[in-house]
């Protein structure tokens, strides 16, 4: 099928499907405002709230005109119309957070305020609220850390190497998450689904924050080098968002996912010096690649994690999902885009 098929084919409208009132917190981000998307070609009527520190009015744009979308501009700890949306809510999405390798490495306060806090704050009000919806509370691979696997599965160990300059504050604050999700589920009977995502990709991600794939499109385009951090053996398996996002509501709508972490993501392993490659190939482009060491993008004693591969069998088993994008047609569908905007300014 066509990348324009494909595209065509996630905005017709689910027949005969309930609609549902959907409160997305962080839905001016990235993954967020394809969640928005998504319920809005359902036909369910969607409020957004985001506090704009990395989601962007841009985002949204497309969505301004509908009358069955609003957004809010707040912070949830102190939003005074949080728990009326959730009265009037069916389900939650629960995507605020402070994402982005650099932002997470220079404002690790933050990371415990948004990460922890918020979901908190946002998981006792549901508990206290008459009216209890689904809630979906995004986690994370982080939460893998230092594992040795590599295959990582649900019930894994986890391994934690608290070192200065490493990631361990935003897995733990992810982790924190799930286990928040799972004592509200245990005392209050909430049901809480939460996906753990893997490297999601796709239309509206910015390299602002550190985000390998639109970094390398923005390079490959200007004829810049694309720069790789380490010598690019390094592996991940990237999930275009439009995937991530129709596992993520597979899951909420299924009681059996509820309470327990479940891998979100594409089994295909990638190794970011084979992404540079492909993203010059695909683009046609004359950049060469540029390596960057780990100190020199990240800081000093920056731990870099090596590998990140789901695997995938729980997702299958509730959901019987399978991914509908390679990463192929990702890359295309990015270089196009880019391409249309870099048009539109010229003209």
């Amino acid at each position: 099928m066509a990348i324009r098929g494909i595209i065509e084919l996630e905005q017709v409208q689910t027949p005969n499907a309930p609609k549902l009132n959907i409160l997305v917190t962080g839905g001016a981000g990235f993954i967020g405002s394809h969640v928005v998307e998504h319920h809005l070609n359902r036909g369910d009527e969607v409020v957004a709230v985001d506090d704009l520190s990395t989601g962007s009015q841009g985002n949204i744009e497309d969505f301004r005109g509908n009358p069955r979308f609003r957004f809010v501009r707040a912070d949830i700890m102190d939003w005074d119309g949080l728990s009326g949306a959730v009265q009037v809510a069916d389900r939650v999405y629960h995507l605020a957070a402070v994402v982005g390798m650099f932002r997470v490495l220079r404002e690790p306060v933050r990371v415990t305020e948004v990460n922890v806090c918020a979901t908190e704050h946002l998981l006792a009000t549901i508990a206290a609220s008459p009216h209890r919806p689904q809630v979906v509370v995004a986690s994370s691979s982080s939460v893998y850390s230092h594992s040795h696997s590599r295959d990582l599965r649900e019930d894994d160990e986890l391994v934690y190497v608290p070192r200065q300059g490493g990631l361990t504050g935003y897995a733990l604050s992810k982790l924190t998450n799930e286990i928040q999700a799972m004592a509200y589920r245990q005392e209050h009977g909430l049901q809480v689904t939460i996906p753990r995502l893997f490297n999601a990709v796709g239309p509206r991600q910015t390299g602002n924050y550190g985000f390998v794939l639109p970094r390398f499109i923005k390079q490959a385009l200007n004829g810049e080098p694309l720069t790789v951090f380490g010598d690019g053996t390094q592996t991940r398996s990237f999930c275009d968002v439009r995937d991530t996002v129709a596992a993520i509501e597979l899951l909420a709508g299924n009681p059996e996912a509820a309470g327990r972490p479940v891998n979100v993501g594409n089994e295909r392993e990638t190794r970011i010096i084979d992404l540079a490659r492909l993203v010059i190939e695909r683009a046609g482009s004359s950049s060469t690649i540029e390596f960057v060491p780990f100190d020199k993008a990240y800081g000093a004693d920056f731990d870099q994690i090596t590998q990140r591969h789901p695997v995938e069998e729980r997702l299958r088993h509730l959901t019987g999902f399978q991914p509908r994008w390679s990463l192929e047609q990702t890359v295309d569908d990015l270089l196009d885009r880019a391409r249309m905007v870099a048009q539109r300014r010229a003209a």
